[in-house]
């Protein structure tokens, strides 16, 4: 049987099969993942965005290889999750963009996709390394151009990809001497090779075995060697310490004061972070970049529009994970730093959130448990900074911690934030940058664009407000005011967000969970938003927090 023009249904067929062979092998996947720095997982960052730009691929009604293609770009992009998963989409967006008037494609057609991806995908990267997933992309892609010459069946054609991609990341650890240390391929090349195998199982119409049964033990590794990659740097010698992720929806109003520049933009990214991607389409902005102050770039992407899906995660904090060390990454210098932030929380989940976001200290407290006036001073001290911001989140601790300003050593400023979203938000607009007093007026600024909603339940039988309440039924306070009440903590979830969401006006919606919480009733309550409010963007995220079932925070 011979394939000499692959239509939209056979190329959507194909990024089918290699979204499900990547699924299928993305742990082993995450298993290579040794690159300089801890930055996530591989494995499991290419399959989430993989899987999304699959998902947006099942809609196409059409038997159009370009829509098809495009519709795949347009799911990564959205979905896309960490460096390879960023690059990933940048492969498919240059594939996309090369055959999106095409109905039908030729090998000559696929060739000339793959380049285009190759092109696209290097545009991205500030500073592109060899020896990674862009490596075997360009490598494959490259050999694609003589096969296409030569073959017209797409069978024979896709093979000769696969096999040109195979020999491209054994090739790997020549060029990235980490990888030749430990000895082990790129796990980004390791990934983008499973696609293309899932291309051509599709075409052959054969199952593939996974990854451990078809690359030899050589080049693969263990969780130990993993372990030992992460071995060659200390902790403290990780310049930029926090992996950020963020998206930017443009907002007519502020291009018109800030036009975008996508190039401009990624050069004044590149001065505060490295391993930095942008990219970009005519709706959004994404990011990823390890800084050491993730607000200050967040700040430079608000000038263009509004930030959605943020991520940020404690790079130091992984690495003293990986290689078993418990004990806090050392500091770089005995000497006080600039600035630091300590904040108040309630649960493991919102403490980990909030180191996320950069605060030096997190003392656990809240609304039964407020943290004392020396508790609040030493958490000061431990920060070790010439200037403090100090973050109760609990309105109740907001006097302890202007005692604690007033007796302290050292240049303290209480942002007076009431809720733990406030909290959040807040931390957002801290410029390491700017003074004290600048940073104390943007950061109180933010702390009340966000609305709190919180699930608790009743101690005993009350009226307030009209409401009659009953003990032990749960009550949904927006704002400090309570304004829904049942048996059912969904169902008084339900209600307060339709008290609260205002669909003209309001953009994401972050959910923390508390403990004890199942997550059958957290998926129930996703599928409530996503069909109550449609353009809302959802984050969840596990608080761990007692007594509040649910913190909803809204912006």
């Amino acid at each position: 049987m011979t394939l000499q023009k692959l239509d939209g249904k056979t190329l959507a067929e194909m990024i089918l099969q290699g979204a499900h062979h990547l699924n299928k092998n993305s742990q082993m996947i995450d298993a290579l993942n040794v690159f300089p720095v801890p930055d996530g997982d591989t494995g499991t960052n290419m399959n989430l965005s993989m899987t999304s730009g699959a998902e947006e691929v099942k809609t196409v009604d059409q038997n159009h290889a370009g829509e098809v293609a495009k519709s795949l770009s347009k799911g990564l992009l959205m979905g896309a999750r960490g460096n390879s998963g960023v690059i990933l989409s940048q492969i498919f967006r240059g594939f996309s963009k090369a055959v999106e008037e095409k109905e039908v494609l030729t090998t000559k057609d696929f060739s000339d996709a793959l380049q285009g991806g190759v092109t696209t995908a290097y545009k991205a990267v500030m500073k592109p390394v060899e020896g990674t997933i862009l490596t075997v992309a360009r490598e494959a892609a490259e050999a694609s151009v003589e096969l296409a010459e030569n073959e017209s069946d797409f069978i024979p054609f896709i093979e000769g990809v696969v096999e040109a991609a195979k020999k491209s990341l054994k090739g790997t650890p020549d060029l990235l001497p980490v990888l030749k240390e430990v000895g082990v391929v790129d796990s980004g090349g390791q990934g983008l090779v499973t696609i293309y195998e899932g291309f051509l199982a599709n075409l052959k119409g054969e199952e593939l075995p996974d990854i451990d049964e078809t690359v030899s033990m050589d080049e693969m590794v263990s969780a130990e060697h993993h372990k030992l990659a992460q071995d060659f740097m200390n902790t403290e010698d990780i310049e930029f310490g926090y992996c950020t992720e963020f998206m930017v929806k443009f907002e007519e109003d502020k291009l018109k004061e800030n036009p975008y520049d996508e190039e401009a933009f990624r050069n004044q990214l590149s001065e505060i972070g490295d391993s930095l991607l942008v990219v970009s389409d005519e709706d959004l902005i994404k990011v990823h970049v390890h800084a050491e102050y993730p607000g200050k770039a967040m700040t430079l992407g608000q000038k263009y529009g509004s930030l959605i899906n943020m991520k940020i995660e404690n790079m130091r904090e992984q690495h003293t994970s990986i290689v078993g060390d418990k004990k806090k990454a050392k500091p770089k210098s005995e000497e006080k730093a600039p600035y630091g932030i300590v904040t108040v929380s309630m649960g493991d989940g919102i403490k980990k959130l909030f180191e996320s976001l950069g605060a030096t200290v997190v003392i656990q407290g809240g609304q039964t448990m407020n943290p004392s006036t020396q508790d609040l001073s030493e958490a000061i001290k431990e920060a070790h900074a010439e200037r403090v911001f100090l973050l109760p989140n609990n309105k109740n601790i907001i006097m302890a911690a202007e005692q604690a300003a007033e007796i302290a050593e050292v240049e303290v400023a209480v942002i007076p934030t009431k809720t733990i979203p406030q909290g959040m938000s807040a931390l957002l607009g801290f410029n390491p940058e700017a003074d004290l007093e600048t940073n104390k007026e943007e950061m109180s600024n933010l702390m009340s664009e966000v609305k709190t909603g919180q699930i608790t339940y009743a101690v005993r039988d009350t009226q307030i407000d009209g409401l009659n309440i009953e003990k032990d039924h749960f009550m949904g306070i927006a704002e400090g005011k309570i304004s829904a009440t049942d048996k059912d903590a969904l169902t008084t979830a339900k209600t307060l967000l339709n008290q609260m969401i205002d669909e003209d006006e309001d953009e994401i919606l972050t959910i923390l969970t508390g403990e004890g919480v199942d997550e059958s009733d957290v998926s129930e309550l996703e599928s409530f938003i996503e069909e109550t409010f449609e353009d809302l963007e959802i984050e969840i995220h596990k608080g761990g927090q007692p007594i509040y079932a649910y913190i909803f925070s809204i912006e």
